[in-house]
């Protein structure tokens, strides 16, 4: 039973297979394989195979002799195929060569009807149309020769007379159509010209610039130099413009603003035949503008021509106007930004004069307003950046020319000169920092020695560098000494130099005598009380300026004081301008050297250097303080400190009177002060009466000095009053006259009256033993044991003293 099944399932699974696609028996398969007779299935498909195989073999059998006598028919058939294409061909080449003969004749008829025809159209036609022709070759070669006037008159003729009578053909519709576009091309073209014609001149600008004030400045040193052509209609040489005979591209039909080239012709008024000088103008051809103008004017776009212009003119100027950012390193780049502006200006100047309303005098002027202020700011701040009074003083040479060239020209120039006047303050400070250096130079180089002179060529050197006059100098024979060191004449001469560079950057400002020498002595003023008299108190505040450099700056400083009327008397020779004028300003001579100057610090080191000096020695001093005697000399130090104040004072005397006396009763006030603190110094805790003895000698060696008078000048024993209140002190305690101080003290007539009862006190208790281990006094006799018993009583007087005179 199972087997039957299986047979009847393997059935259903071959038919499936027949019947189903390929791709889909795999499921089929499968299920035969899963089964457990599948070997018995493989028999099965087997046998159907070859039952398959017999039907097909059976079907090629049954159709085979059917197939083989359709390929004999077929084999029949190409045969005669052949020969029927053969007979066809030959058929169809014997009817083309017949009628190959007929066909040409035919051909040739055509053409001889067609071209009789079309000979005869094309006259008539061409006789029409041959003025059209002739008209546009004729605009066509004016326009290849950059005609463009005469090829606006063309068009005008061929649109208006030639093309109507023509007719209506395509050529001459093409013509109508193509006449405004020719009139945009030639307004397009001569634009072009014109943007050539504007780089040209921009490019162009700094030669003309240069030309022009090259022009200018031949002009001035004419005028100068032939006063006779100056009077004769304000110059001898004038610039005017001119247009020249020569028609331009040799077009004799060019309109005249064709033909002008726009040259500047410098001519002399005075000698026709001299030879001419070349205009700046002559660099460019100025031909593009007029020929533009002209025909913007025909297009009736004269004034789309005119803003066009102006809009680029003002654009290069802009641009002309922007100087370099290192235009201030040297001369050339300030040259090149003015012959800029000058080319400009002078290429306005002359389209203002050779056309018609192109450009009119308020735009110029408008202009001229923008570069103005422009430029001199520019001026402003580039100058600030320079430190060199030659490049600022050629600087200045440089702007008066670019002013004169440009009021040649018409321009208003007040404002240039205005800055000027401002540059030349700026010029100053130049000046001031450049000779401060000079000054300190001259300073550092000299010996502060006075001049000694061996012959007489050498005196008279020196003199005529300096003027110097001391009639009893000139008495004594050579060799002598000038009482100033090279300091002076050096700084005499360096005044003199700063002055002609003042006076030089005055030149050619249209300033009056007046203002040339204000502006002088204000400049000289600021270098004598500000430059010259600070490098002067920094030569004196160095730390190894000696007294005999500081005595020989103040009798320099003196000698120069006494030389500035003669400065005075140099600046009104060179300005012409009397020095007793009121309105002329003074030189501050005295307060630069004597006044709150150099003279007086210079003083203030000598006394300040005294007492340094005095200081020295007395840290030389070396007391024995319990000495119990007086050596009945005057201590070394002192002597050594007595003989150096001889000898320095000895020194002072070319100083003027009242500074040495100055000094000296400094020195002597000094001395006695410096005494005094040496005596009461909290270090010296006891003095013996030998010790102050010692003292009172020493203090005596100082009043023999003031009262010996090292310095003359003085009256009676003014100078003792220095050492009073050291002296009243020790007669004090040298006398022991303690009644009298006490009995008299607070009254004017008082012996004692400079003797403070505090210093007293102090003095007092570093004479007595206030420690009981080092008693001074313990192994004394009885009277000095009366002695201390006084000191103590006295002691206590002066603290009652001190005591009610502050209740």
């Amino acid at each position: 039973m199972a087997s039957v099944e299986a047979a009847a399932e393997h059935e259903r699974i071959l038919r499936e297979i027949e019947s189903t696609d390929t791709n889909c028996i795999g499921p089929t398969l499968r299920s035969v394989y899963d089964g457990q007779a599948h070997g018995f299935f493989m028999e099965k498909l087997e046998g159907r195979i070859r039952n398959h195989d017999r039907e097909i073999e059976k079907m090629c059998n049954h159709h085979f002799q059917g197939f083989v006598d359709s390929i004999t028919e077929l084999l029949k058939v190409r045969a005669e195929a052949q020969k029927l294409k053969s007979q066809v061909t030959d058929t169809n080449s014997r009817l083309q060569d017949d009628g190959k003969v007929i066909l040409t004749t035919m051909e040739e008829l055509t053409q001889c009807r067609v071209q009789q025809r079309n000979i005869a159209t094309t006259v008539e036609k061409l006789t029409r149309c041959l003025p059209v022709l002739q008209m546009y070759s004729k605009l066509q070669e004016q326009m290849k020769a950059k005609r463009y006037y005469p090829a606006l008159r063309t068009l005008e003729q061929l649109e208006q007379r030639c093309l109507p009578q023509a007719g209506e053909y395509r050529f001459c519709a093409i013509m109508a159509e193509n006449i405004p576009r020719l009139r945009v091309r030639i307004r397009d073209v001569s634009m072009s010209d014109l943007k050539d014609f504007l780089e040209s001149i921009r490019k162009h600008s700094d030669k003309i610039g240069e030309t022009a004030m090259k022009q200018a400045q031949a002009q001035d040193q004419r005028s100068l130099n032939s006063a006779g052509l100056q009077q004769r209609g304000g110059s001898g040489r004038r610039v005017r413009k001119v247009s020249p005979s020569t028609e331009l591209d040799g077009q004799s039909s060019s309109p005249l603003s064709e033909q002008d080239s726009g040259i500047l012709d410098v001519e002399d008024e005075e000698d026709d035949e001299e030879e001419e000088v070349p205009g700046a103008q002559e660099l460019v051809d100025f031909s593009p503008v007029y020929r533009c103008l002209h025909i913007y004017t025909v297009l009736g776009a004269r004034d789309t021509f005119e803003s066009y212009y102006r809009k680029q003119r003002r654009k290069q100027a802009r641009l002309v106007l922007q100087p370099h950012s290192n235009m201030h390193e040297t001369l050339e780049g300030y040259r090149r930004y003015f012959n800029q502006i000058v080319g400009f200006f002078v290429v306005e100047d002359h389209v203002l004069h050779t056309t018609q309303g192109l450009v009119n005098r308020a735009y110029v002027e408008e202009l001229w307003e923008m570069a103005l202020s422009k430029s001199i700011a520019a001026l402003r701040t580039h100058s600030s950046y320079c430190t060199d009074p030659d490049l600022v003083l050629d600087l200045k040479n440089l702007i008066v020319l670019f002013a004169d060239t440009l009021q040649g020209y018409g321009f208003t120039v007040n404002q240039l000169f205005d800055m000027l006047l401002e540059m030349r303050d700026q010029y100053g400070e130049i000046l001031l920092k450049k000779w401060a250096m000079s000054f300190r130079q001259i300073l550092d180089q000299d010996n502060y020695s006075p001049i000694p002179v061996a012959t007489p060529e050498e005196y008279h050197s020196i003199i005529s560098q300096f003027p110097f006059q001391d009639p009893e100098l000139d008495k004594t024979p050579f060799p002598k000494k000038l009482p100033f060191s090279e300091f002076v004449p050096k700084v005499y001469c360096q005044l003199k130099e700063f002055i002609y560079a003042c006076l030089k950057f005055s030149e050619d400002l249209h300033l009056s005598s007046t203002e040339i020498d204000d502006m002088i002595r204000k400049s000289t003023n600021l270098l004598l009380t500000r430059t010259l008299s600070n490098c002067l108190q920094y030569a004196i505040k160095k730390k190894n300026v000696g007294l005999a450099e500081l005595v020989q700056v103040i009798i320099n400083t003196t000698h120069l004081e006494q030389s500035c009327h003669y400065l005075e008397e140099f600046i009104s020779n060179i300005t012409s301008v009397l020095p007793d004028n009121m309105n002329a300003t003074k030189l501050y001579g005295t307060s630069t050297f004597k006044v709150s100057g150099a003279r007086s610090l210079a003083e203030e080191e000598i006394y300040t250097k005294l007492n340094q000096k005095i200081d020295q020695f007395l840290q030389l001093a070396d007391y024995d303080w319990m000495a119990t005697q007086a050596a009945g000399q005057a201590s070394d130090y002192l002597s050594d400190l007595i003989a150096f104040l001889c000898s320095t004072f000895a020194v002072f005397t070319h100083l003027p009177g009242k500074v040495a006396q100055t000094a000296c009763m400094s020195a002597c006030k000094h001395l006695s002060t410096s005494l005094l603190q040496l005596l009461l110094e909290a270090d010296v805790r006891q003095v013996s009466m030998g010790a102050l003895q010692q003292f009172n000698v020493d203090a005596e060696g100082g009043e023999r000095f003031a009262r010996a008078g090292p310095v003359p000048g003085f009256q009676g024993d003014t100078l003792l009053l220095a050492f009073i209140d050291l002296r009243q002190l020790l007669d004090l305690f040298t006398q022991w006259d303690w009644s009298t101080y006490l009995a008299d003290y607070g009254r004017p007539t008082c012996k004692y009256l400079r003797v403070n009862p505090h210093t007293a006190l102090v003095l007092l208790e570093k004479m007595k033993d206030t420690s009981r281990k080092n008693n001074m006094f313990s192994q004394f006799r009885k009277n000095e044991r009366d002695k201390q018993k006084l000191i103590d009583t006295v002691v206590k007087q002066l603290r009652n003293l001190i005591s009610s005179h502050q209740s």
